[in-house]
């Protein structure tokens, strides 16, 4: 399916240095890619209800690494997945009576839109389950040739058994790991499994339900096969960076990787697992389930500045979960309006440089570069960027003011943190 449209980024004098990221799967700071390429697969959307402020604190956090890497010189390859055929968006579009593909569709472009408006950078290949369905079923089909399928009723299983290296991406024991597979669309009860935490490869059809044919016979994979089956077709058997929300860790990211163990390598997927912390509104998490979103679409027709939303996210470190509130959005509105006052100022300077004198404009973008390759510090690149706006609104002498600061700013707000002012 389309991507959306790129944002025009500005090219910076030199090269970033390459970012580090905490591997959620050892717990260690680790450089994301060595270079001179990089490869990203995000988990996306599944187009029943978006884009909440969740989704967008997420992608934010992979832009800024796609960013990263640019500045560093590296060629990118980004993928990313739409689950536009699964139990969630077929309940709600049977709730409201409407078609589950009208319904997809619909959230899809809504989607497409945020993230515009956002500034978000565009994957190389937004990839839906649907349209994947012939990179999907062959690899399951791999995992069956190598034996590591069986058959509950129609419905087809993986047998975790196969790969000894299962949980080593979460690091879980395994009553966790029960608790998190009922909590997050596990079956681990159902009667005939070999062991309760082998999760879905192939959904049988089911009446009223879409449905395609497959060696197993009609029916629509499982969420944990399309992610494996989608990143490894596009980015290789092994890649740079695996990321998504702290609630894919378990079992979503396990058992994608362990599914491409089996089919394809020992080694095969991630080296880097990422994960973004949950968004919260009033002390609980944002989700669809419990209905407590605040929507992108929603901030925007209110006529919030789309940059404004994207700082209010910014300032907070993409891997611990926080809270958002209006505070904060009011908060990121009037951090924008000092830049772009900062800007304005400093443009209109006619301070000559002194020679031989570093312009804080340089001061600026190796402060941010050296934020963001550090585990992606979006809070302490912002406030590089607010010493040199205090410096100019106060007035004081030395290199902060004066046209080319201002420009060279600008252009890192740009490149480096997605900030247009």
């Amino acid at each position: 399916m389309d991507s959306w449209r790129a944002a025009n980024v500005p090219q910076l004098p030199g090269r970033g240095p390459a970012p580090r990221l905490i591997n959620t799967a050892t717990g260690q700071l680790t450089v994301a890619a060595a270079g001179p390429a990089a490869s990203l697969y995000a988990c996306g959307i599944t187009p029943y209800d978006a884009t909440h402020i969740g989704h967008a604190a997420t992608f934010l956090a992979w832009d800024l690494l796609i960013r990263a890497w640019r500045d560093a010189g590296y060629q990118v390859s980004y993928a990313q997945n739409v689950t536009d055929v699964d139990d969630p968006l077929l309940e709600r579009a049977d709730r409201d009576g409407e078609d589950w593909r009208a319904l997809a569709d619909r959230e899809i472009s809504r989607y497409r839109r945020d993230m515009t408006a956002l500034r978000v950078l565009p994957p190389d290949w937004l990839v839906g389950a649907v349209e994947a369905l012939d990179i999907i079923e062959p690899f399951a089909g791999r995992l069956a040739d190598r034996g590591a399928v069986y058959q509950v009723d129609a419905d087809e299983y993986y047998s975790r058994a196969f790969d000894d290296r299962f949980g080593s991406v979460s690091g879980l024991g395994p009553a966790e790991m029960l608790e998190l597979f009922a909590e997050r669309g596990g079956d681990p009860a159902r009667p005939g499994k070999k062991d309760a935490l082998d999760p879905l490869v192939w959904l049988a059809a089911r009446p009223g339900e879409p449905s395609w044919p497959a060696r197993f016979g009609r029916g629509r994979p499982g969420w944990h096969v399309e992610c494996a089956a989608i990143a490894t077709h596009y980015l290789g058997a092994e890649f740079d960076v695996q990321a998504g929300g702290t609630d894919l860790i378990f079992p979503h990211h396990e058992m994608s990787a362990s599914h491409a163990r089996v089919a394809l390598e020992p080694d095969a997927f991630a080296r880097v697992y990422a994960h973004a912390g949950m968004v919260r509104l009033d002390g609980e998490k944002m989700s669809k389930s419990l209905g407590n979103l605040v929507f992108v679409s929603g901030l925007l027709a209110d006529g919030a500045d789309p940059m404004a939303i994207r700082l209010a996210i910014l300032a907070h470190h993409y891997r611990p979960d926080w809270d958002w509130t209006a505070d904060g959005l009011a908060a990121a509105t009037a951090r924008l309006d000092r830049w772009r006052a900062a800007v304005r100022t400093a443009s209109a300077s006619d301070q000559p440089p002194v020679v031989g004198q570093r312009v804080a404009g340089e001061e600026v973008l190796a402060a941010v570069r050296e934020r963001l390759a550090d585990d992606l510090d979006a809070p302490g690149a912002l406030a590089a960027v607010d010493r040199w706006a205090d410096a100019v609104l106060a007035g004081q002498p030395g290199p902060a003011a004066g046209p080319a600061a201002a420009r060279l700013v600008q252009d890192t707000l740009d490149a480096r943190l997605g900030i247009a002012l």
